[in-house]
């Protein structure tokens, strides 16, 4: 703890790594001011870092800097208007080519289509981005995921040539923010966390006290008020399937979930 409170980051002067972390909000609106490529450099370097499972490192993440890829990039992803800002922008995939061709180096063609397999390269991608955008964070830029990457899966992954075994899981902008957001509160503890068994009891009371709490953010932050509950908006989102396709674009790319 005390090591914690004692580090600070020069991006974020005077900044605790616990208050860094908290501090997180989505930001869609950049400077402009591009990202010099020592810097990039650094940051993939500092989120190769993060865990991976039995070390097999299984992602890859596409730099966009061809302005036609780019501006291609946004309108498929439904997100044109962050990219035209952004001073680098992403596309983190799960990758299992590189590790078919170390198997091939060893005479074995190793077994790339389980679920187990796909769980655990989604696992390593998410673990890899997040740790790029704490660095990022660090250094006193803004980021957004941009899940809108898997609306046109198959568009981007033609866009990029990606191959077998390789398929996006998201994109990302990065740069200097025009202005700070607030941050949204998030679920209350007792909400997340069960203690030896898992406990629904609770949820009834939790979630309508977090619908007042959510709906007093929404109706008093300084843009784009609006009068929402978070389990109305779950409710909204959740009641219809998206993105039916993925199933079948992640076999097609060599995830027949054996």
């Amino acid at each position: 703890r005390l090591l914690i409170s004692l580090f600070t980051y020069k991006g974020a002067t005077n900044m605790t790594t616990r208050q860094l972390l908290r501090s997180h909000t989505s930001v869609r609106k950049y400077t402009g001011e591009v990202i010099p490529r020592e810097t990039v450099i650094d940051l993939i370097e500092t989120a190769q870092m993060a865990a991976s499972s039995h070390f097999v490192q299984a992602y890859s993440v596409i730099w966009v800097t061809d302005e036609e890829k780019k501006q291609k990039l946004g309108e498929l992803s439904k997100n044109e208007f962050q990219f035209q800002t952004a001073g680098a922008s992403f596309l983190f995939c799960v990758d299992f080519k590189r590790l078919h061709e170390a198997g091939k180096k060893h005479g074995v063609d190793i077994v790339v289509d389980t679920a187990e397999n796909l769980l655990v390269g989604v696992t390593d991608v998410a673990l890899f981005a997040q740790n790029f955008v704490i660095a990022a964070e660090a250094e006193g830029y803004g980021i957004c995921y941009i899940g809108g990457a898997r609306t046109n899966a198959k568009e981007i992954s033609e866009l990029f040539n990606l191959p077998e075994y390789v398929f996006p899981m998201f994109a990302m902008t990065i740069g200097k923010p025009t202005k700070v957001n607030e941050t949204k509160p998030r679920l209350p503890v007792a909400a997340i966390l069960h203690e030896n068994s898992y406990n629904s009891e609770q949820f009834e009371t939790l979630l309508s006290e977090y619908d007042e709490t959510m709906e007093q953010y929404y109706a008093s932050r300084s843009s784009n008020q609006k009068m929402a509950t978070w389990t109305k908006q779950m409710a909204d989102f959740l009641v219809v399937q998206r993105r039916p396709e993925i199933r079948s674009f992640i076999a097609e790319k060599g995830f027949t979930w054996k």
